[in-house]
């Protein structure tokens, strides 16, 4: 075998692309543009991006291509909602809509084994019970493969042999436990093959055959076992702790089942990718990298053998083991800009789907012939992002008070950097925005977020923070029990970092996330009010105690895990903890403006999370923004509803910190979003109803 090949690559999935030009009239800024008074000129002279265009409906997105070859696939809007198209693969222009969803947007699809139906997955009003749907591509008929309520889908294993089943989970039965079912795409018959009354999942081979079932250890680690007739062994054949538990699981076996692929931390600190011989238990180390783990691996869609690898700490970085695979990483890293990754492939390999992303332009989506080395483009996602002025991410290496490095990312407003050395020629307001999790992580590529709050004036700054996935094992467990206390100091040091250095004032600092993110704000407000000049909350949690005790019913097989790295709220000590990290019970020395936003229908972070602090802060007399959206769940899904939520943010961060935002107008109107309380505190919600 060759000598291995790194390349900057995409992780394996499909990226936004976009081609055509912005129209000058969308671009040109308005008198009701409003300016802040720290903008540089370069900056205020700079286009507006309107925020429809990154956050409304893509043009395309989401590009396959069937695993014979024949067929294209992708999302598209149809009558204004994301719905799955198909065309020839020889006739591209001959598209049509094989599905009709009028009110919830289709956000991922994928082919049949036997190319013969696309498949998708879709739950209702954001309650993250997916069922699974199928469309007959020769009839156009579709299916609800799993005909069941409060149900959600797992998928068990596929085969490149028994193209027409599918292994799937279902927990119709029992909230808490998937049961295995074998699935018929034909006939849609269900033949029940495990019933599972304690395992957190399981992985087959190439045949459909079970063959491993996993489940937490009272340590809060994974035991691993065999499973053999669908009879699951007594005893683990492999078993991680605690310590491992995030950074070591199976990464699948090759079709023949000979060799069981692992990503593994146990005994390292960055998880390595290792081979396992199924007969022997023998292991060999394929790959590994000081600075981070094995992200993804690259395998052969039929042999299912890894021919690539990522490593992913600043940046993805892609090393083939395969030559030929190697070759064709090489020939597409001299045509694309940025960074590239391989969306889908045709069983034969000949044809892949490249989805391209160069940060600074619009992404684009081609078809790449291997044989005869042509790259055609496929479509655009954003045309209108042509001619924007899109700016770079830089990477950087923050140092926490304690010695970590905190891999982060900012983004700086248009025309802010004349040298492009990554520092502003003066200091310009800052938008810190947090990842949710907090168990994964920020990277780098297109960020619409970033570009939206980049644009309006505002250097945005992501960081890892402790308890970050991806960065080894050290670096994820420090985060343990560390939430509001170190986990936030990291996010406290960057924001020091950046006045530092000079990239934002100390009193011109926002905090801003989802999920995590929208703790860390409510805990950045509360337990530091003297840091952030406001903060926006999106399905934050307010209340530690409450959060773990409303988690989703399929969650309870790994609720070991949140209370290990969360607190335990079955001892005193865990109970104190908990409530220590919860900003609620700090609500009343909240001093800046707080903007927040909650879907009803989260079965994650339910809404009486943002409930009671916002009655907590009602009760102290201090005002607050809550924009509810009753048919969405843990995040916004309806481009309606996303576009109208920033368009309630830049404008209330255009008050807090001076920069400039579209009006709001009349982006509520087609969303679903209620203005609960505190609609006179953003300019251009005084008329909202609901407000």
């Amino acid at each position: 075998m060759s000598s291995t090949t790194s390349f900057r690559t995409l992780c394996l999935c499909t990226v936004a692309a976009s081609i055509l030009a912005l129209p000058a009239s969308v671009l040109a800024e308005t008198q009701a543009t409003r300016d802040g008074a720290l903008m540089t000129t370069n900056t205020k002279a700079a286009p507006m991006i309107p925020r429809d265009v990154l956050f409304g409906n893509p043009e395309r997105a989401g590009g396959q291509i069937s695993p014979d070859g024949k067929w294209l696939s992708w999302l598209a809007p149809r009558d204004g909602v994301l719905n799955i198209w198909i065309a020839p693969a020889s006739d591209p222009g001959a598209a049509r809509a094989i599905t009709s969803a009028t009110d919830r947007p289709i956000r991922q699809h994928f082919w049949s084994p036997d190319a013969r139906s696309v498949m998708y997955i879709q739950d209702k009003g954001g309650d993250e019970n997916f069922l699974l749907y199928k469309i007959d591509v020769a009839s156009g008929v579709e299916t609800t493969l799993t005909p069941f309520e409060n149900t959600r889908v797992q998928i068990v294993g596929a085969s490149t042999t028994m193209k027409d089943k599918l292994l799937i989970g279902v927990n119709n039965r029992s909230p808490q436990f998937h049961d295995v079912h074998m699935l018929n795409l034909e006939t849609g018959e269900l033949t029940l093959v495990l019933e599972n009354n304690g395992y957190a999942g399981f992985m087959a081979d190439d045949s459909l055959t079970l063959r491993m079932a996993l489940r937490q250890n009272a340590a809060g680690g994974t035991d691993y076992f065999r499973v053999d007739n669908n009879q699951v062994a007594d005893q683990p054949f492999e078993t991680s702790a605690m310590e491992d538990a995030l950074g070591t699981s199976p990464a699948g076996y090759t079709s023949d089942g000979s060799t069981l692929y692992w990503i593994d931390s146990r005994g390292r600190n960055t998880a390595a990718l290792i081979a396992q011989d199924t007969a022997t238990g023998e292991k060999r180390v394929i790959a590994q990298d000081a600075k981070a783990d094995i992200g993804a691996t690259l395998r052969d869609p039929v042999t299912g053998e890894v021919e690539a690898y990522a490593v992913n700490y600043l940046k993805t970085e892609w090393t083939a083991t395969d030559p030929d695979i190697g070759a064709s990483l090489a020939w597409l890293e001299d045509r694309l800009e940025g960074q590239f990754g391989i969306a889908s492939r045709t069983d034969d390999d000949t044809i892949w789907i490249v989805a391209n992303d160069p940060l600074v332009k619009p992404a684009a989506t081609y078809i790449y012939d291997r044989k005869a080395q042509t790259l055609t483009p496929f479509y655009t996602s954003r045309p209108a992002l042509e001619g924007a002025p899109l700016q770079p991410m830089h990477t950087i290496e923050i140092a926490s008070r304690d010695g970590l490095t905190l891999p982060s990312y900012l983004t700086l407003p248009p025309g802010s950097d004349a040298d492009g050395d990554g520092k502003p020629d003066a200091p310009v307001p800052m938008v810190l925005l947090v990842h949710g999790g907090p168990w994964a992580r920020d990277g780098y590529g297109f960020n619409a977020a970033h570009q939206m709050l980049a644009n309006r004036g505002y250097a945005v700054l992501s960081v890892n923070f402790r308890g970050s996935t991806g960065f080894g094992k050290d670096f994820l467990n420090a985060g343990n029990l560390q939430w509001g206390l170190k986990m936030h100091d990291d996010l406290i040091d960057a924001v020091e970092w950046a006045v530092g250095q000079g990239i934002a004032p100390a009193d011109k600092v926002a905090i801003m996330g989802g999920s995590y993110g929208g703790y860390a704000t409510l805990a950045g407000l509360a337990f530091t009010p003297d840091t952030f000049a406001c903060g926006v909350d999106i399905v934050g949690p307010s209340n530690l105690e409450t959060l773990l005790e409303t988690i989703p019913p399929y969650w309870a097989p790994l609720v070991k895990q949140f209370h290990t790295r969360m607190g335990d709220p079955n001892t005193e000590e865990g109970r104190a903890l908990l409530r220590a990290a919860s900003p609620l019970y700090k609500a009343d020395q909240i001093t800046k403006p707080l903007l927040i936003a909650q879907g009803a229908n989260d079965p994650r972070v339910k809404q009486s999370e943002s409930d009671q602090i916002v009655g907590a802060m009602k009760a102290a007399g201090i005002p607050v923004t809550y924009v509810l959206y009753p048919d969405e769940g843990h995040g916004f899904a309806r481009p309606e509803n996303n576009i109208a939520f920033y368009a309630i943010a830049e404008n209330f961060l255009s008050q807090c910190l001076g920069g400039r935002a579209e009006p709001v107008g009349e982006a509520l109107k087609p969303s679903s979003a209620q203005i609960i309380e505190g609609a006179a505190n953003v300019r251009g919600l005084e008329a909202t109803p609901g407000g």
